[in-house]
């Protein structure tokens, strides 16, 4: 009830809509229950024989009738449309909070999470809301209004027949309570197995080059098929108690109809009931089961909404762990400086990452972090961006805490070039605007020009305006890395942070890139992590992070000459220079 009357809030601001619609309900439903009561006059005048008046009377609620039966078509398209609509907004409206939600929330939160799952949460889970406003609550609404209706005006016909009427609804509220506690285990059961399909689709149509480069196709169709069928079967699981309960409850509205035929012939031989009344009466039983022979179908769409709609407020309502503190200030006119003081962290699984770190880059200097994989290097990126909190310790940008500032405004002033360099679906244009949406075709060429790409771009098929695939997959590894330097140079903003931005390319390429930062050199505050040490050589301060910590700190000179593990670093990838082919 508390999730329903949640669900009920969020489509309140629709409620003009669901008031016409529900209004729209109630007329069609006052149109049901009078349409038999005409032709059971009708069918009283005709028993008693017809003459001229009786045919003028005839004539009169035939036309009654055509009129009740085309407002039926006006009030049932009403119904529909106007609850459809309100209904597919309120889809569409948690769509756009569910993305919102989730573009908001921390890193942490998606380290278990995945892509595919998230994304039937968005797409197929909220679908189900429009099933629930849509139809089951005006279902629910001309259900009970028809239920109360009919057994008002059978209670008037005869009490008597109206009370063994109501005798299987009991047996079916009982049973329908069972069911509902019996099937919704099955439908999130189902939902969930749809997530995990989804999220196997998508990693296995990312991973498509790979898959076909190991031979393992027929692996991987046998793990997605085992994906499908899990989905499959936990869906028939949640059908296959729907067939019995169908039926089940057909059955004891039969019961009753039985009960209603027995009875009322016995009550018409003895005269208590006309011939008019049992017409009446057998023509309103069938819209008085009609709700309770809807119980079935209405409590199955129940259970399908509410196992979706767990899912989707299951995300709405988790807190995020990176959030503006009250009163945050905006951070502005920034120059750069960046300092660590005694900072420290670990990830949700409680094992340290890092460990008093302290450190300061003054505005414009170039701070470097080498080490080995897995010591904290990008960690360190990303609290300076808050994309993690410290355990202990602060980060400070310009004097200021993160944690005192706006995330909006902290981030506008950092701009990222990381080693998994994502480009999106469009051309080379948008990918390096994307940093600034309102640059100028010359503000982004200067940014290419800048960052060593503008070559490469006059040579490709539409130049600016070529596509670069999805993920960028139609440009080379280093082109990528340039075109997002290139938009990490077009934002001009005061920091830039380099994760790997020259791994995995060849020595020509590295060379262009290398060209590109020392553009940025001395203008923008630069937090580079670099495995060739070649790339950072001229840093201001380099610092080398082993089981993380701060192990030594200095120039390129001062390390080398220091003997330690910078030294030995740069010894073994000098001599693998030394060695290389040429």
């Amino acid at each position: 009830m508390k999730m329903l009357w949640k669900l009920t809030k969020e489509a309140a601001r629709y409620k003009v809509l669901y008031i016409l619609a529900i209004l729209s309900t109630l007329l069609l439903t006052g149109v049901n229950l009078t349409a038999p009561k005409l032709l059971s006059k009708m069918t009283g005048i005709v028993g008693e024989g017809v003459d001229e008046t009786a045919l003028k009377q005839i004539v009169y609620l035939a036309i009654g009738l055509l009129v009740l039966y085309l407002l039926r078509i006006v009030f049932r398209f009403m119904n529909n449309y106007l609850a459809h609509k309100a209904a597919w907004y309120l889809v569409g409206d948690l769509r756009d909070r569910l993305y919102k939600k989730l573009q908001s929330l921390d890193l942490g939160f998606f380290h278990d999470k995945q892509t595919g799952d998230l994304m039937s949460r968005v797409v197929n889970d909220t679908r189900d809301f429009e099933l629930l406003y849509a139809h089951m609550i005006p279902d629910m609404i001309t259900n009970l209004v028809t239920f109360g209706g009919v057994l008002t005006i059978l209670l008037v016909i005869n009490w008597k027949l109206a009370l063994i009427t109501c005798f299987p609804i009991p047996l079916i509220l009982i049973s329908g309570v069972i069911f509902a506690k019996k099937v919704r285990p099955f439908f999130k059961a189902s939902q969930k197995s749809m997530g995990e399909l989804n999220a196997k689709l998508q990693d296995n149509l990312s991973g498509l080059h790979e898959i076909q480069s190991f031979g393992q196709e027929e692996e991987e169709a046998a793990l997605v098929s085992e994906s499908n069928f899990t989905q499959v079967r936990a869906m028939l699981r949640a059908l296959r108690a729907s067939a019995i309960f169908h039926p089940s409850v057909e059955f004891v509205s039969s019961i009753g109809t039985v009960l209603v035929v027995a009875v009322g012939g016995y009550l018409a031989y003895l005269g208590q009931l006309s011939v008019e009344d049992i017409v009446a009466f057998v023509l309103y039983l069938g819209l008085f089961y009609a709700p309770i022979s809807g119980l079935a179908s209405w409590l199955e769409n129940l259970q399908q909404s509410l196992a979706g709609a767990e899912r989707v407020t299951l995300i709405l309502d988790t807190p995020s762990a990176i959030e503006n503190k009250e009163n945050a200030k905006e951070l502005e006119t920034v120059s750069g400086e960046i300092s660590f003081r005694n900072v420290s962290f670990h990830y949700s699984n409680k094992v340290p990452v890092l460990k008093d770190i302290s450190f300061t880059c003054k505005p414009g200097q170039m701070v470097a972090l080498v080490g080995p994989t897995g010591v904290g290097k990008t960690t360190i990126t990303q609290l300076i961006s808050r994309f993690y909190d410290p355990v202990e310790g602060a980060v400070l940008v310009d004097g200021q805490n993160v944690r005192d500032v706006t995330l909006e405004s902290l981030r506008k002033n950092i701009s990222p070039v990381l080693q998994d360099t994502f480009l999106f679906h469009g051309s080379i244009a948008d990918n390096i605007g994307y940093a600034k949406p309102d640059a100028t075709r010359e503000e982004i060429i200067a940014a290419a020009k800048a960052a060593n790409i503008h070559e490469d771009i006059l040579h490709m098929p539409d130049e600016y305006e070529t596509q670069v695939g999805e993920r960028g997959l139609r440009l080379s590894g280093g082109q990528k890395q340039r075109v997002a330097i290139a938009r990490a140079i077009l934002r001009q903003s005061p920091i830039i942070i380099l994760d790997e931005a020259t791994a995995s390319v060849d020595v020509q390429t590295e060379r262009q890139i290398q060209a590109a930062i020392n553009n940025m050199a001395g203008k923008r505050t630069i937090v580079a992590i670099a495995h060739r040490l070649s790339t950072i050589r001229h840093a201001d301060q380099i610092l080398v992070i082993d089981e993380g910590k701060v192990a030594e700190s200095g120039t390129h000179e001062e390390l080398v000459a220091l003997g330690g593990i910078y030294a030995r670093m740069h010894r073994i990838q000098s001599n693998e220079q030394t060695n290389q082919p040429t």
